[in-house]
């Protein structure tokens, strides 16, 4: 926020954040259907002096039909294969494109050479921008390491809530700023294994000492870095760390960020409600409204690197309320076609927040602020989940939040992604059902953010804006969808797969796939 990276959950974690009103427009269909279509060369609709060249041999967009990652796999399609793709109106989602080109057009010559020509396109005419994407773009179906086509689509908000800029009640829970004492670690960088390796700390980054044993962690400037006790499985590959004494120790979970503090925090704001302080940390983003009628705008900075554990709210059966699944060091959501539960009645009992119910705590007290002096027992908020969302104050009071893509994000045209099979900045179509009334959905989009709770090849959050009908609509989404993404003709992608091998979860059996669609990415590095 999600996503900013708020992949923390925004849920950027991080940004990564993380990770932000509108009545979603509804296409004329039925079901989404899955597209089959084959490989088929994309309409002709602009000058063919203007359009790339293609470079010939290995993964190249446009020319291969079938590339995979360990986490998922492409296949080729035409626009006439693509769900609605005819009928959407694309000046909508024309501006955030040009905005994501802010950042694009310094990834490559590709990119740099779309959004040129993208600056002569007539933003207001749905019909020269549907050419161009048809033109300079190649659609390719997204599946999961499954090859199944069918994913989760959920929604997300930029939430207000009421505070102070003083400690005094109720105002007693804080908002932190991102720590200083917050230690940074590339985990592609970690040796394999659990067990404990010296590291050297510059500035806010630390380095693994090869060559070391044991006996050398008492030198001056070495610390005692146990991998066991490390989650590798971030969005932005990178490990949250503190130092205690001679040893670098993951940093605090959210129970002891709540019962020791965060001294080292610059608090920004204080608000009355635990539980919508940790939504807004879910949302990887929010307005904070003082006493005064001043809205003070937070966006996502950091996470404490902590997994996304959440407690999941109990059907009367006894069931989870939400479908998850637990793979590696993440929680991914999975749509429960047998929930019945209604979606749109109020139930003050939990959080329905990024297509996850949460239970409320059962109770929630005091927590320690450095400096400030706690009335009465300080029992914390009651929340179990580890993972803790820092802030920073946002510069743009108008405009959506910015995503972990650095920009604005755009009401009802930008979704929150798992970075590593959707790089941020790209197109992406998705079909999809309108929350509540269950009208079809298909829409353009733009991968503009990220969160610790996006996590999955065919996934996508979208950001509604901000208000009340926006987080009605968030909360009531959840449904069942598919990606197509767009690729520029002509860009280096993941190697083609493998003809008849046999699947796992992971892979091709014996092919050494990457994990990331397109290697250059910011967040998404293959080494």
């Amino acid at each position: 926020m999600h996503t900013s990276p708020s992949p923390h959950f925004a849920l950027p974690l991080c940004r990564t954040a993380a990770v932000v009103a509108l009545v979603l427009l509804a296409a004329c269909a039925n079901t989404p259907p899955t597209a089959t279509g084959t490989a088929t060369t994309a309409p002709t609709t602009a000058d063919p002096a203007t359009a790339p060249a293609r470079p010939t041999g290995g993964s190249v967009a446009g020319q291969a039909r079938t590339f995979s990652t360990q986490l998922a796999t492409y296949t080729s399609v035409g626009f006439d294969a693509v769900p609605g793709w005819a009928r959407d109106d694309f000046s909508e989602s024309w501006p955030a494109f040009l905005g994501s080109c802010k950042v694009l057009n310094g990834r490559g010559a590709e990119w740099k050479e779309v959004c040129e020509r993208a600056l002569k396109v007539d933003g207001k005419s749905t019909q020269a921008i549907r050419g161009f994407f048809e033109s300079e773009f190649s659609a390719y179906q997204i599946r999961d390491d499954d090859r199944k086509p069918d994913g989760v689509v959920t929604g997300y908000f930029e939430p207000e809530i009421a505070g102070s800029r003083t400690y005094v009640a109720p105002f007693i829970y804080p908002v932190y700023g991102q720590p200083e004492d917050m230690l940074f670690v590339d985990a592609r960088k970690l040796p394999a294994g659990s067990g404990t390796v010296a590291a050297k700390v510059e500035g806010r980054n630390v380095i693994v000492q090869t060559g070391l044993n044991t006996r050398d962690m008492g030198a001056p400037g070495l610390y005692a870095l146990d991998l066991s006790a490390i989650t590798r499985d971030t969005l932005d590959r990178k490990v949250r760390l503190r130092i205690d004494g001679k040893r670098l120790l993951p940093y605090y979970t959210r129970e002891e960020i709540e019962t020791k503090g965060a001294p080292n925090a610059k608090v920004l704001a204080f608000v009355s409600s635990a539980t919508a302080l940790y939504e807004m940390q879910i949302q990887g983003s929010g307005r904070i409204k003082l006493p005064s009628g001043e809205i003070v705008r937070v966006a996502y900075a950091e996470q404490n690197g902590q997994p996304f554990r959440p407690t999941i709210a109990q059907a009367a059966n006894g069931k989870p309320r939400s479908a998850v699944k637990v793979r590696g060091g993440s929680l991914e959501l999975t749509l429960d076609d047998g929930d019945d539960e209604d979606t749109g009645a109020i139930d003050n009992s939990v959080i329905r927040t990024r297509g996850f119910t949460l239970a409320r705590p059962t109770a929630s007290g005091a927590v320690v602020v450095p400096g400030r002096r706690t009335a009465g027992a300080v029992t914390g908020s009651g929340i179990k989940d580890p993972s803790y969302v820092f802030f920073k104050e946002s510069t743009s009071p108008a405009g959506g939040p910015v995503g972990a893509f650095g920009v604005p994000l755009s009401a009802g045209r930008s979704i929150a992604v798992d970075p590593r099979s959707t790089p941020l900045g790209y197109p992406v179509f998705v079909s999809t059902r309108t929350p509540g009334s269950g009208a079809p959905m298909q829409r353009l989009t733009i991968a503009q953010d990220t969160g610790g709770a996006i996590r999955g090849a065919v996934r996508a959050d979208y950001f509604f804006g901000n208000g009340q009908q926006a987080a009605t609509n968030a909360r009531r989404m959840k449904e069942r969808g598919q990606l197509w993404i767009l690729l520029p003709r002509g860009l280096a992608v993941a190697q083609a797969a493998v003809s008849g091998a046999i699947r796992t979860r992971g892979g091709p059996v014996g092919a050494n796939l990457p994990q990331c669609l397109v290697p250059t990415e910011g967040v998404c590095v293959d080494d």
